[in-house]
């Protein structure tokens, strides 16, 4: 199943790069044998048409027929092990591809938002969108390690 991460924004050079880049690049390596992955992260441009605007570019960059998970901070929060055993389901379930949607500064248009297969938050407190992109990188490459019964993740 192949991961699309839908962002609001250009992540430059830097830090969230660099650990955007390593955690997608370790669940290459270990979601492959597990039938998970690649990721590519799929970026638009912020509008000053303000949500609604950034909502039609995120649409038109979700792959068609793609499980949609938007997140936002209204959304189930979960633990790790559950978030792994939800993408194993969505795998299992035949799934050819699996889109996240992270949102600009003012989060997800509602009409875009509402349309998403499931809603995930990490956390009640709000997070930039760019390390958003860090923290969804990170907890992919952690449920492929669950999956695949590495040590990674201590609970």
């Amino acid at each position: 199943m192949r991961i699309r991460i839908c962002a609001v924004g250009r992540l430059r050079p830097g830090p969230e790069r660099a650990l955007v880049d390593d955690y997608l690049a370790r669940f290459a390596r270990t979601g492959r044998a597990l039938g998970l992955g690649p990721a590519e992260i799929r970026e638009v441009e912020a509008r000053k048409g303000g949500m609604e605007a950034e909502a039609a570019l995120l649409d038109r960059a979700l792959p068609a027929g793609a499980a949609v998970c938007a997140l936002d901070e209204r959304g189930r929060m979960t633990g790790s092990p559950d978030f792994a055993a939800w993408l194993a389901r969505e795998r299992d379930a035949g799934r050819a591809e699996l889109a996240f949607l992270i949102g600009g500064a003012d989060g997800l248009a509602p009409t875009l938002r509402d349309r998403a297969d499931r809603t995930l938050s990490f956390g009640p407190m709000v997070w930039p969108h760019m390390l958003v992109r860090v923290m969804l990188a990170e907890q992919l490459y952690r449920a492929a390690a669950i999956l695949a019964g590495t040590p990674y993740h201590r609970a």
